[in-house]
């Protein structure tokens, strides 16, 4: 069976509209994740002491 590629095809501006979405919701899911005051509030208060104190 051989498939008709002229319906398969993506215009250049129709592929950056769906990339654009993708980075989008990447963006999103990886501040969500790595949410930098959930991050803060469990670290110590001085991560960087010096250990000979």
């Amino acid at each position: 069976m051989k498939h008709n590629n002229t319906t398969d095809k993506l215009t250049r501006k129709d592929a950056i509209k769906k990339m654009g979405k993708y980075a989008a919701l990447t963006a999103v899911g990886t501040f969500v994740i790595l949410n930098p005051l959930k991050a803060q509030s469990s670290s110590p208060p001085d991560p960087g002491g010096n250990p000979f104190d």
